[in-house]
């Protein structure tokens, strides 16, 4: 197995981090090669936030899920799907008058160039993971950034087609995170399918989920799908994710409409 394979598969998720900072030479490096990563059409359709306000990180480990750790973390990342600087150099560029010129409006992002800024972030986020890795730099993501929209959006002072997809933190691992136990993946066959999708039958999904059958993971029932439905999938900050991306997008959408009725100027 080559080096980068090699990091890959001993990756794992540190909220316990060493007393000491994250170099700068390193937070620049991480930063550059996020920079590098894949993106549609060129056009890096994501914006990187680096909190280096203490008062800041700690709203921020209350406000996702109340996380202690965050505001310990030496280094932390917002990664944001961005389309504000795009419609800001096409206003600049007088966009506008051209399509006048054409007899059509300006257009403005929608539903799925919101889907489209959101692969480019986290594209750059696990391109920044896999660049702290090789440094002996540990990472943990963070997804409720998600949740709390209006409140995140204003403590970050976010435009409107920007949206928090993921937050990142970084730091060297302590001994107990670096030997802590890999956590299991399933099968191969349950995720990899060739030319069209495949649904799994009750057999195959309980081989897929048997291996965290043995953990207390599932708790004293071992029934892994009522204890992800009731921890994970119906628990109270999914409910709060799923209102505040559908918010996100409203807000997204609804300025557009605003702006196409007007004819933007």
């Amino acid at each position: 197995m080559n080096e980068t394979l090699g990091l890959i598969h001993q990756r794992r998720s540190v909220r316990t981090y060493e007393d000491r900072p994250v170099e700068r030479e390193a937070v620049d490096g991480i930063i550059r090669a996020a920079m590098r990563a894949p993106t549609a059409g060129n056009l890096m359709l994501y914006s990187i936030i680096e909190i280096a306000d203490e008062e800041i990180k700690t709203k921020l480990a209350r406000s996702c899920d109340n996380q202690p750790f965050i505001a310990n973390a030496p280094l932390v990342l917002v990664f944001l799907a961005d389309y504000q600087r795009w419609i800001d150099l096409f206003l600049a560029s007088d966009v506008p008058s051209l399509c006048e010129g054409k007899g059509e409006t300006m257009r403005l992002p929608g539903e799925g160039d919101l889907m489209l800024a959101c692969c480019d972030a986290l594209i750059a986020a696990q391109t920044a993971v896999i660049a702290a890795e090789s440094l002996g730099i540990g990472s943990c993501y963070i997804g409720d950034i998600m949740e709390r929209y209006e409140y995140h959006r204003e403590l970050l002072s976010l435009p409107v087609y920007t949206f928090p997809i993921t937050m990142v933190c970084f730091g060297y691992p302590t001994e107990a995170a670096r030997q802590r136990e890999l956590t299991s993946r399933f099968p191969q066959a349950c995720i990899h399918f060739k030319d069209s999708y495949r649904k799994l039958d009750d057999d195959q999904l309980q081989q897929m989920v048997e291996p965290r059958t043995r953990t207390a993971y599932v708790g004293d029932a071992g029934n892994v799908g009522q204890h992800v439905y009731l921890r994970k999938f119906s628990a109270a900050f999914a409910h709060e994710m799923t209102r505040s991306v559908r918010q996100a997008i409203l807000t997204w959408t609804s300025e557009s409409k605003r702006e196409n009725s007007s004819s933007v100027q």
